[in-house]
């Protein structure tokens, strides 16, 4: 299938290959800094990727080579009031959300500056590549801000308590490799190679059941809010679902048929 492609004007670039769908934040003058309108954009995108079964991943990338996003449009929340901070807070939580609860395998192509609000989008993926000149952080607190689209919640879930509480606390920037090392980010890769890299991944789980790999991401993401009880069971639970479906009977009988031909 030939590639479908936004203009190149717009605030959110969609291309589409296939079965996979490219969204670029398209506002490097700024950093790809993320205000109400490419909130909307992506929302509305998500959507629509959300409702087509055709599409099996979303890989969400900046535009330009020096950010990924710098976070929330800062010239915005400085004159907004209160109310619409809040406002623009809410519908980014909602945005993360979708991603998060998209039912497709969802990956973020860093590309340099994730910082705020844009790491806290790249951490509602559900995995991460990075080239090795990015820096991601969360400086909220340096504007007497606080990282409330989700990274309060997000990041201690993704490299435990302590790291998240320095990281938040301080907000200071780490590298692509600290970020690795944290398991904050789970491949690193020269800037070149950063698209090649980020599909390469998904190789790597697309030729798997997608029923199975949807429902193993509900399950640990679910998990983590659950005693270890609930959370077992919640995996034994979506075992037994999965035997369900004509999809388990197929590849396990392959599987069978494999084993018995090399015996």
């Amino acid at each position: 299938m030939n590639p479908v492609t936004d203009r190149p004007d717009s605030i959110l670039l969609v291309e589409r290959r296939d079965h996979i769908v490219y969204l670029t934040l398209n506002r490097p003058g700024v950093l790809n800094a993320l205000n109400k309108p490419l909130l909307l954009e992506l929302k509305n995108a998500l959507t629509k990727i959300q409702d087509d079964p055709e599409i099996q991943a979303v890989l969400i990338t900046g535009a330009g080579n020096k950010a990924f996003s710098a976070g929330a449009d800062i010239t915005y929340l400085n004159q907004a009031s209160p109310l619409q901070v809040r406002e623009l807070a809410k519908l980014a939580v909602s945005v993360n959300h979708l991603i998060e609860n998209l039912n497709k395998v969802s990956i973020a192509l860093i590309n340099g500056f994730a910082l705020g609000g844009g790491l806290e989008l790249a951490e509602s993926c559900m995995l991460r590549v990075a080239v090795t000149s990015a820096q991601l952080g969360h400086p909220e607190v340096r504007i007497g801000a606080v990282a409330g689209w989700g990274g309060t919640t997000r990041l201690p879930r993704l490299i435990g308590k302590g790291r998240a509480a320095e990281l938040l606390l301080t907000g200071k920037m780490i590298t692509s490799e600290k970020a690795l090392q944290f398991g904050l980010v789970n491949r690193v890769t020269e800037s070149a190679g950063l698209r090649k890299e980020g599909e390469k991944l998904l190789q790597e789980i697309l030729p798997n059941s997608p029923v199975a790999v949807n429902l193993t991401w509900e399950a640990l993401h679910r998990g983590l809010d659950m005693s270890i009880d609930e959370s077992a069971r919640l995996g034994a639970d979506y075992f037994g679902l999965i035997a369900t479906t004509e999809d388990f009977r197929n590849r396990t009988r392959s599987f069978l048929n494999k084993s018995n031909d090399k015996g």
